[in-house]
């Protein structure tokens, strides 16, 4: 059974969304509430979810700050937003959080019962229509901070190919195809990834290149004339 935790503003949406879920076998919903007026890390510790599916909209540009901070706050539990709205530049930010799936709201329960599953196998999934936005940002965080000085120097150019792609959430098969290889040679180079940054696992090896591509992202502060800061 997999437990889900649902967080919507809006009361009968989440509550019909949790009355459809509880029809399904293998999903059990452990808990639903609003983000906005629930005490996050109290209601997490209580319902232990597997998944937790939330609408960021009510949130406006706090909506990436609230995606890390349930991803941190929750390690092990995979999160789905559930978006009103197509936002590119959103759902990168969501992918740079940790956050699996990408789901809008007019798709149907079937599709976000697959993607539920998915999610807890570790799979991602974002629409077409934000996908390519997500996987191009990713991918040129990686190259950024790979060029940068910093810990994912020490990969190979091939390497660094083959990480993006674990950022990107692709299975080796895939990346295998994307870059004219076999899937025997992607796992050999995931094994002399993971022993070059001196991790124990590809989920280990890709949150460690989404904090070094964050580091690369943040603005740098501007300074003024003499070197004094900016009024």
């Amino acid at each position: 059974m997999l437990r889900l935790l649902l967080l919507d503003e809006q009361r009968m949406f989440v509550e019909a969304l949790g009355q459809c879920l509880s029809t399904v076998p293998d999903l059990w919903v452990a808990g639903s509430a609003d983000p906005a007026e629930v005490d996050l890390p109290d209601k997490a510790a209580a319902t232990r979810p597997d998944v937790i599916t939330i609408d960021v909209a009510p949130f406006g540009a706090r909506a990436p700050e609230v995606l890390r901070y349930l991803s941190e706050m929750t390690p092990g539990t995979s999160l789905v937003v559930l978006a009103s709205r197509s936002r590119p530049a959103l759902a990168v930010e969501a992918a740079r959080a940790g956050v699996a799936a990408w789901v809008p709201k007019e798709r149907g329960i079937a599709e976000l019962v697959t993607v539920i599953r998915g999610a807890h196998r570790g799979e991602g999934w974002y629409p077409p229509e934000v996908l390519g936005t997500v996987l191009r940002s990713l991918r040129e965080d990686v190259r950024t901070a790979a060029a940068g000085d910093g810990p994912l120097d020490v990969l190979s150019s091939r390497e660094r190919d083959v990480l993006a792609g674990m950022v990107e959430g692709k299975r080796a098969w895939r990346i295998a195809e994307e870059l004219f290889i076999s899937v025997q040679t992607v796992r050999t180079h995931t094994r002399s990834i993971l022993g070059k940054l001196n991790v124990h696992s590809q989920l280990e090896a890709v949150t460690l290149a989404r904090s070094v591509a964050d580091t690369a992202a943040k603005p740098k502060p501007v300074q003024g004339a003499a070197g004094r800061d900016p009024v």
